[in-house]
């Protein structure tokens, strides 16, 4: 199901830059140095966002020599270079909520990254996991910010009306927004997950 949604949702960022057209940004973009920046991080973004999803799925996990590979892919092609890309596009924004929120995350992205990196190269794979897992979900961000702005304006609709012109303004504001509760909700449902997922064999112990 994430694969799914990752394939999805990496067609629908990543055909408006196919055509390395500057007029075809969805952001606004100063010059072509921020553009093809803005570009660069797009497409490594989709690379770690397809190829993380596969790190989850058993069949993957089950064949060791696959599983380091794409595992390798995902940070070096994907994870790497997409965050380092997120700083400049992120204090080029000119909004101090994307300056600091994707920055944030950004730099939580490479310490998840480098902390899941580390563990595997100890063999403690539990702890991996559990980083992979954190890592991925700074990955997913770009998924969910895209979810929640379109809920925070349905949530605000009651108070504003539903004007078209005033809708696009609401919109464009709600985006930096969106991409900060975005990491913050991921990380809290996955520590949620990683935290049930730990006490389930403590569990079994004690009914044995």
């Amino acid at each position: 199901m994430v694969l799914i949604v990752a394939v999805i949702a990496t067609s629908v960022l990543v055909y408006p830059y196919l055509g390395l057209d500057v007029d075809d940004s969805r952001l606004d973009v100063r010059d072509s140095l921020h553009y093809y920046v803005l570009v660069g991080h797009i497409g490594t973004a989709a690379v770690a966002l397809v190829l993380g999803s596969l790190q989850f799925m058993p069949a993957v996990r089950a064949r060791r020599r696959i599983h380091r590979t794409l595992g390798r892919a995902y940070l070096l092609a994907g994870v790497l270079p997409s965050a380092v890309a997120t700083i400049p596009v992120a204090l080029w924004s000119g909004r101090l909520m994307t300056q600091i929120g994707l920055t944030t995350a950004a730099v939580l992205w490479l310490i998840t990254g480098g902390l899941a990196y580390r563990a595997a190269r100890r063999r403690d794979f539990a702890a991996h996991r559990d980083w992979m897992t954190r890592n991925y979900a700074l990955t997913f961000l770009a998924v969910t910010a895209r979810i929640l702005v379109p809920l925070l304006l349905l949530v605000q609709l009651p108070f504003r009306g539903a004007d078209p012109g005033s809708m696009g303004e609401l919109a464009t504001s709600m985006i930096p927004i969106g991409q900060t509760l975005g990491w913050v909700v991921n990380l809290v449902v996955v520590e949620s997950v990683i935290r049930r997922r730990r006490r389930l064999p403590e569990a079994r112990l004690r009914d044995a």
